[in-house]
């Protein structure tokens, strides 16, 4: 995960494609969030806030 992250960040950084950066935080985070919320406690609280 750490080579892919590396490699990700270094074509950003060549390419000057900065932009790309938010659209992967938001698709990690929402990723992150669909995870969590398949089977667990937590999931009836995120329910509540969408």
């Amino acid at each position: 995960m750490f080579e892919f992250t590396s490699e990700l960040w270094s074509f950003m950084r060549e390419r000057k494609k900065f932009w790309l950066l938010p659209i992967v935080t938001v698709l990690v985070l929402l990723g992150s969030l669909i995870v969590l919320t398949q089977g667990s406690v937590v999931a009836p609280f995120i329910y509540t806030l969408f």
